[in-house]
């Protein structure tokens, strides 16, 4: 992990195009390659970054120092260093992963036996499909044969959005799996998450946990 505190511009140049004018900031760049830039607000979230994988390449402009970062798609965010504030590099090492709480790991496992709450002919590939950046919740095929990414939560929010979207950057960057599409479930899904996975292709799915576990049936009810 290298952190690196500076004033700097920031442009991208890809689908669309975008431009931060000089100002303080923190430039995260991962081991896996990923490089995020964040600013002093704006809660979690990067201002810009670019998801792995990609190549940096630096130089010196006119007295500053520019990066170019670009992706295999030929989409590049270029970084250009007024002054450096703080640099610091430390080695993370092997990341354990998230460790879910009694009730999501319990909705993984329930889902996985009845992957057909998802529709009608879908079929479990694998639990924990493990990819580059942590393991996708579930993945299954749908009634059409089609690949799909499950991301189970308790409480559904954006942030679980977001991980699932970076999961299927990756998986659809492989032949053998891709199209992959993806669907959020949880007990209770945030309307911004609702509205942020449309925006992505993501269909969401409300889990009935008692259901699940063949506590209470709602079709078997009188009122």
């Amino acid at each position: 992990m290298r952190l690196v505190v500076a004033t700097c511009s920031v442009d991208y140049a890809g689908r669309l195009s975008a431009h931060l004018p000089m100002a303080p900031r923190v430039i995260m760049v991962k081991a896996d390659g990923s490089v995020l830039v964040h600013s002093d607000g704006g809660s979690y979230k990067p201002l810009n970054w670019m998801s792995p994988p990609c190549s940096l390449h630096v130089e010196d402009v006119e007295g500053r120092t520019v990066w170019t970062v670009e992706n295999k798609a030929g989409e590049r965010l270029i970084i250009t260093i007024d002054e450096v504030h703080h640099e610091h590099a430390h080695e993370l090492g092997v990341d354990p992963g998230l460790q879910k709480d009694g009730v999501e790991a319990h909705l993984q496992e329930l889902l996985a036996l009845h992957i057909e709450t998802l529709g009608a002919g879908y079929r479990l590939i694998r639990r924990e499909y493990m990819t580059a950046i942590g393991p996708v919740d579930i993945l299954a095929k749908d009634d059409a044969g089609g690949t799909v990414a499950v991301e189970i939560k308790r409480r559904g929010e954006i942030d679980g959005v977001e991980q699932l979207t970076r999961y299927l950057e990756l998986l659809n960057r492989d032949p053998l799996l891709a199209p992959v599409s993806g669907v959020f479930a949880a007990q209770e899904i945030k309307p911004q998450a609702r509205t942020l996975a449309a925006d992505r292709g993501i269909r969401c799915v409300v889990l009935d946990y008692d259901v699940l576990r063949g506590i209470e049936d709602p079709t078997l009810r009188l009122f």
